[in-house]
């Protein structure tokens, strides 16, 4: 019996308060206390080490980032100001920003794209972007490169004053991008809150960091002054192959500058896609590629001067669905004193009316218009785009004007089927020039 028992006692020990209780110096699992108090103190340091290191980085990331960025003033004009916007009934207010793509080459960067080097620069693209006060819908409308009007009088980013002229706007960029501001300001009489300025280069860098931008082209192309060279169907160009089908002025719609503005809507839609689909915060290294591609060599206003005031404003942009996103250009004629030149056309003033108001020369859900105008459409006229233009639904507050193109859409850049390339001193279709150089190589597969 006696061993009965002390089998019993041993079976339960486990269970002896007595045996549970740590002896002194010892953890709850018998480990030493100083032992496990180093322990605790070492993960704690090294915790706070790595949060600290963290922060220093996405400090110096911010601050480097930052550091890309160069601002200048605003607006430029000798007198008055870029105008200011109307608060909806929420006290909510829109946005215009005008995007300005330099052709300046006197960089380094710039200059090994090709072309010809040196100092001095136009503005190759005008574009305002508006964001609507609620978010809901965004336009961007071009001004054609050669549009010609009457221009302010600036004072340049140097200190001088330019005299009041009639002249390209383009030309105005020469003088800074507050006088290309006060010009637009002039011309469209739309507020202008904000600018942003690139050049070649940074085409190049954002389009790399996107991974290449998918465009599609209708049939063969070669534009031998911009070197693009590309195949029927649709091509990821990056780098400078993207440069070359932004900056081809022969290749598509009627070989000029309306075609090529048009293309670049296209362009833009792409980019606008891949870039939603890209850098999103379960992927840090591509939103960190993103921000370095699209800061880096940027010059912005003061009030976009920062890294997270630029992300506010993409994520305003980024809100608007891609139906509600849509390109335009402004109407045009060529000028009576230039026919080489171009003046604001019939339904510029409605379309300038429109955006200033803050409201959408296109809108959600009407359906597509193949070419034509479509029951209830105000108005048939159709130029590049056309095959991704909307009706505007009855009742809808939008004016009649140029075709709509949306960020959603997917049509092919129309090659331009006039004689508008010359190829070994021989006027011919970007088409033939393609077919007649089999030696030159293509910008992209």
């Amino acid at each position: 019996m006696g061993d009965g028992h002390d089998k019993q006692e041993r079976r339960f020990a486990w269970a002896d308060p007595r045996r549970l209780a740590p002896r002194a110096g010892e953890g709850p699992a018998g480990a030493p206390l100083s032992t496990r108090r180093r322990v605790i103190r070492w993960l704690a340091a090294g915790l706070s080490v790595a949060v600290l290191l963290c922060a220093a980085a996405t400090a110096f990331e911010y601050l480097r980032l930052n550091g890309n960025l160069r601002d200048l003033p605003l607006f430029g004009g000798v007198g008055g100001d870029a105008g200011s916007e109307r608060a909806d009934a929420f006290g909510r207010t829109p946005v215009n920003v005008l995007v300005i793509g330099s052709d300046t080459r006197a960089g380094h960067a710039d200059c090994a794209l090709g072309g010809d080097c040196g100092p001095g620069q136009n503005a190759d693209v005008d574009m305002v972007l508006h964001v609507s006060a609620d978010r809901s819908h965004a336009t961007v409308m071009s001004i054609p490169r050669d549009t010609v009007t009457d221009l302010p009088a600036c004072r340049t980013q140097h200190g001088g004053v330019v005299a009041a002229r009639r002249g390209p706007v383009n030309s105005t960029l020469r003088y800074g991008p507050g006088c290309t501001v006060a010009a637009v300001h002039t011309l469209t009489g739309i507020p202008i809150d904000h600018f942003v300025l690139t050049d070649f280069a940074g085409v190049v860098r954002l389009s790399d960091a996107a991974g290449g931008v998918p465009v599609c082209v209708d049939r063969d192309v070669y534009d031998p002054y911009s070197r693009l060279k590309l195949a029927r169907g649709t091509h990821r160009l990056q780098g400078e192959s993207a440069l070359e089908f932004l900056r081809s002025r022969h290749s598509f719609g009627d070989g000029s500058d309306l075609g090529r503005t048009d293309a670049q809507h296209l362009f833009l839609a792409a980019l606008a896609r891949r870039l939603r689909g890209s850098g999103s915060p379960t992927d840090p290294a591509g939103m960190l590629s993103l921000a370095e591609a699209a800061t880096k060599g940027l010059t912005v206003d003061p009030g976009l001067a920062s890294v997270r005031r630029l992300a506010g404003l993409a994520e305003d942009v980024r809100k608007v669905p891609s139906a509600r996103f849509g390109f335009t250009t402004m109407p045009s004629v060529p000028d009576p004193v230039d026919s080489n030149r171009l003046i604001p056309g019939p339904g510029a003033e409605r379309l300038f009316a429109a955006v200033a108001a803050d409201l959408a020369p296109h809108a959600a859900g009407p359906a597509r218009v193949d070419g034509k105008a479509g029951p209830g459409s105000p108005s048939a006229s159709r130029g590049p785009g056309s095959d991704d233009a909307y009706e505007v639904p009855a009742g809808e507050a939008t004016p009649p004007g140029p075709p709509i193109r949306t960020a959603d859409g997917t049509a092919c850049a129309k090659v331009s089927r006039d004689r508008a390339v010359t190829v070994g001193g021989v006027a011919m279709t970007p088409s033939a020039a393609y077919a007649a150089t089999p030696r030159i190589p293509v910008s992209a597969p």
